[in-house]
């Protein structure tokens, strides 16, 4: 890690701000800038301010190697010393990946010893852990281990193997930006997570927004729940809750990735796994398609087309669902001409697909799926809802 910043640059560094340098990716024939993580701008700011403690002055830029190779030049904010401890900060930039984090500094306070430690905690704005699951002890910061790794690295490289340092990570608007996050859901109290496995923001990444739904599933399996609900998002939540009479804590969404979280369900032990949500999304899995945004597939209408006719539906309903622009307009067909009978065959098939995908698990969850409509009504499950809500009393 080199802080001259007249040195020539490898293929493989990255001079900052000059961040669409970092590369692009291509999405929907867009060019898209990469960024860097959270847990990249705290090792560098936690880097320099142990750089300008030793040097004694002060540094405007500081590099980090992220855990992925890449090298990064990164302007440094606010920076202050103050005998044998200093304190900087560096500029979250998520790239073309705008998150709840983009453009706020994120600060790290070092202060030396002689202990031959290095401890590293969270202040003000980094949430902290109340709940198990997260992969975190209770009652620490939510700097996750990855980041942990590399802040304790990099003030290491700079004070040597005697020296001992006191890292805190802090970041005063993190309190209020970490209310549009998930980390409420997920236990983490008072502010954001110091998250990052390769220092680099990908833009666009299903990844990253997977394994945030996967922590809360893994929150809720830690806290001792054997059951759990999917739904797509918040509307399925809602009808959970407020139409179902079932307690939230059961609800995890999964968005569009069902065959991951299903798979996810499996890995942690889940015994029960019901799918509820509007017909519209889950319809789709009925088909076999297990990631339900529609640039990757629809087949919504075929699917109910294909179903009535199974039941001896008349050519003249399926002709008419497969001239309908939305699966509201079809569904208003079927109950004008009474094919609602339908809804339990195809939530039945559900059922089979995903045991169909799951046959290879050695204990494979049991299956249930619920469709409501966009007015709250339950449309259809494979088997009595009354059988189904039993199991969560």
């Amino acid at each position: 890690m080199n802080l001259n910043s007249s040195q020539n640059p490898s293929q493989n560094t990255i001079i900052m701000p000059q961040s669409d340098e970092l590369g692009v990716v291509w999405h929907k024939g867009k060019a898209l800038r990469k960024g860097y993580t959270t847990g990249s701008c705290a090792t560098a700011a936690a880097r320099v301010a142990a750089l300008m403690i030793l040097r004694q002055q002060v540094i405007d830029q500081v590099s980090i190697v992220t855990p992925s190779g890449i090298t990064l030049f990164l302007n440094v904010e606010h920076p202050l010393i103050e005998g044998q401890q200093a304190s900087a900060a560096i500029r979250k930039d998520g790239g073309d990946d705008i998150d709840a984090t983009h453009g706020m500094l994120i600060y790290a306070r070092v202060v030396l010893n002689d202990s031959g430690v290095i401890q590293i905690d969270g202040g003000e704005g980094i949430g902290r852990v109340t709940r198990n699951g997260v992969g975190l002890a209770l009652g620490s910061a939510a700097i996750n281990k990855t980041p942990r790794q590399t802040i304790e690295q990099a003030v290491r490289e700079v004070i040597g193997l005697n020296r001992g340092a006191n890292v805190t990570i802090f970041a005063p608007e993190g309190e209020e930006r970490a209310k549009k996050t998930y980390n409420d859901r997920l236990g983490i109290k008072g502010g954001i997570s110091i998250i990052g496995t390769s220092g680099i923001v990908t833009p666009m990444s299903e990844e990253s927004w997977k394994r945030s739904l996967s922590l809360e599933l893994e929150m809720k399996r830690a806290s001792g729940l054997n059951q759990i609900i999917l739904v797509p998002g918040n509307h399925g939540e809602r009808f959970v809750s407020e139409q179902l009479h079932i307690n939230s804590d059961y609800v995890v969404t999964m968005s569009n990735f069902v065959g991951y979280m299903l798979q996810e369900a499996v890995r942690l032990g889940f015994r029960h796994v019901v799918l509820v949500g509007h017909s519209g999304k889950l319809v789709k899995i009925a088909a076999g398609i297990f990631h339900t945004h529609s640039h990757i597939a629809d087949g919504r209408m075929e699917t109910l087309i294909a179903h009535l006719a199974l039941l001896g539906a008349p050519l003249t309903l399926l002709q008419a669902i497969e001239q309908s622009d939305t699966t509201e307009a079809a569904m208003e067909l079927i109950a004008e001409q009474g094919w609602q009978k339908v809804y339990d065959q195809i939530a039945a098939k559900i059922c089979f697909r995903i045991n169909q995908m799951l046959r290879f698990s050695q204990e494979k969850p049991r299956c249930d799926a619920v469709m409501f409509s966009f007015d709250n009504q339950i449309l259809g499950s494979n088997r009595p809802i009354n059988e189904i809500l039993e199991d969560f009393q």
